[in-house]
């Protein structure tokens, strides 16, 4: 087991090293940086309990090095909730060090803990190593059910 680094569920005291990773995150996906929307949608997030953050932390330094962040849904037909993992990040020198694998570890445990029918994630289909991050894990592709989305 990595001891290098600790996955904890984040609050609200968390808020000003994860605005950092998250404004990191956004700008990852060629959005421009706006630490200031950052921190107000974060703090949203924890005032309405809407999501759940976990934050993993180099135990050395005690910087934090990435997050996860899953929202609830519910299905009518199993009658029981899902997470949706919708945003995973670590910091680039901190990559390919076990550090996205305990954040899905993390998840996952959660979801056990909530009784959680399961976890949905989506992905780019150009991102082959995360792709393979997460079937290493144990994620299914979905090859039954098309995924629509409207904009508004």
């Amino acid at each position: 087991m990595n001891t290098q680094f600790q996955i904890t569920q984040a609050s609200i005291n968390d808020l000003e090293e994860l605005v950092a990773i998250f404004d990191q995150y956004r700008i990852f996906y060629n959005q421009a940086a706006d630490p200031e929307g950052a921190r107000q949608f974060l703090f949203e997030r924890f005032e309405h309990q809407e999501s759940i953050i976990f934050i993993a932390r180099d135990i050395q330094t005690g910087r934090a090095v990435g997050f996860t962040q899953l929202y609830p849904v519910f299905s009518s037909i199993s009658m029981k909730r899902s997470w949706i993992l919708n945003d995973l990040y670590v910091i680039e020198e901190y990559r390919k060090r076990g550090v996205a694998t305990q954040l899905l570890n993390s998840a996952k445990e959660f979801a056990f803990l909530t009784r959680a029918k399961g976890i949905e994630l989506s992905t780019s289909h150009l991102n082959l190593s995360a792709q393979s991050l997460y079937e290493s894990l144990g994620y299914k592709k979905d090859d039954e059910y098309f995924h629509y989305y409207l904009t508004i």
